[in-house]
């Protein structure tokens, strides 16, 4: 873990591609290497952590993020012609609130509610651990868009700014390789650091996180950020899970930009029975997912029967990227601020039921997007196990 305490970052930071995850067996988390943090334009997704407990996994997000104003709408048309100008997008305000919009239609600006002079962006998530439990591994996932109105430089990639639940700001370093790569107009990277002692300490309650390296302003590609607090704990008052975290950093999109030719990403592992009626969780990390752009899925394989749709009433099942902080169908509000429609930030956790009765002799996750160019950094799950 490379969390450092001491002062606060320089106010300058400023088609179908799929992943498919298998279940198996884990390995142990990727060491900090000296200095700062390589970059590479595509990660393949790796299990980061893996454990077989008493226990689950939660999680706390927010963006960093959110719209200012809204573009001016077009000009009626002079011509002989019907107008076949696009409709004009909802405010700002309604956007926040849940209305259907995407980035692209707003001039963006940082999300900042820590009232620091020394930070300019901030957001807070909450942590709720329960009764009962202790913190065995904690990850913490941020990145954005560099390039939107402005161009930030991508060496501030690799640094953030944490507080936990009354505390000060700390300086956390990633400390695996950053994921970062220029395509269709945005300038994307993810960034992740083990933040696991922190989080024993510190326990249930809101983490705020600074000084995400993302860009203001309005392009084509629009202005997203944000980040997500992972957290698998033990607790003998729960069932005995399979508690696992991936991360990698990688593109969903059409057409000849997609980085994936052959349908998918895929780790082959073995050795996860999974119990008749089993239950669970699984969650995901993604970015410029757009709310009403149909297209991109999420789903779930036992090697029984074939693979099942995931869904809820916060995600559709043809737009699981859409947007939004949730768990398990409604909106997370532990958090400031709480806007339904996060402009391009995705920290969602769906429920695993129906889907997973049957049991089985692995689990496989494939998450599609066929309209929006969408980037995946992190999934994770919690299932029962057999005892």
């Amino acid at each position: 873990m490379r969390i450092h305490p001491g002062p606060l970052l320089r106010r300058a930071w400023v088609g179908c591609c799929a992943l498919a995850v298998l279940w198996g067996p884990g390995a142990p988390a990727t060491a900090a290497p000296p200095g700062p943090s390589p970059e590479a334009e595509r990660l393949a997704f790796t299990q980061r952590y893996r454990a077989l407990q008493h226990g689950g996994i939660v999680r706390a997000a927010n963006s960093s993020i959110t719209c200012r104003t809204q573009v001016a709408a077009p000009q009626p048309s002079t011509s002989a012609q019907p107008s076949t100008s696009p409709p004009t997008p909802p405010s700002c305000a309604d956007a926040r609130g849940g209305r259907t919009a995407v980035n692209d239609d707003f001039d963006m600006f940082y999300v900042d509610v820590d009232r620091d002079p020394n930070t300019y962006n901030s957001s807070r998530g909450e942590v709720r651990l329960p009764p009962g439990a202790r913190v065995s591994y904690a990850r913490l996932y941020w990145g954005g868009n560099l390039r939107v109105g402005e161009q930030k430089p991508p060496k501030d990639n690799g640094r953030v700014l944490i507080a936990e639940p009354g505390g000060a700001y700390k300086e956390v370093l990633a400390d695996s390789v950053v994921g970062h790569r220029v395509m269709r107009d945005a300038d994307a990277f993810q960034a992740s650091a083990d933040v696991t002692d922190l989080v024993r300490s510190s326990g249930s309650g809101l983490y705020t996180v600074a000084q995400v390296n993302v860009a203001m302003g309005r392009s084509a590609a629009g202005a997203w950020g944000g980040w997500t607090l992972t957290v698998a704990y033990e607790n003998p008052a729960e069932p005995l899970r399979h508690l696992a975290m991936w991360d990698g950093f990688d593109t969903l999109s059409t057409g000849s930009d997609a980085l994936l030719t052959d349908g998918g990403q895929r780790v082959r592992l073995s050795g996860a029975a999974l119990p008749e009626r089993a239950r669970g969780t699984v969650g995901l990390v993604a970015y410029d997912g757009d709310r009403g752009s149909a297209g991109d899925s999420l789903t779930v394989s036992t090697g029984r029967g074939p693979a099942v749709t995931l869904g809820d009433a916060a995600n559709p099942v043809d737009d699981v990227l859409n947007s939004t902080i949730s768990q398990q169908g409604a909106l997370v509000t532990g958090r400031t601020p709480a806007y339904a429609n996060t402009l391009g930030y995705d920290s969602d956790v769906l429920e695993l039921d129906d889907e997973i009765r049957r049991g089985g002799d692995q689990l496989a996750f494939r998450l599609v997007s066929q309209r929006d160019a969408a980037w995946v950094g992190a999934l994770f799950v919690a299932v029962d196990a057999k005892p």
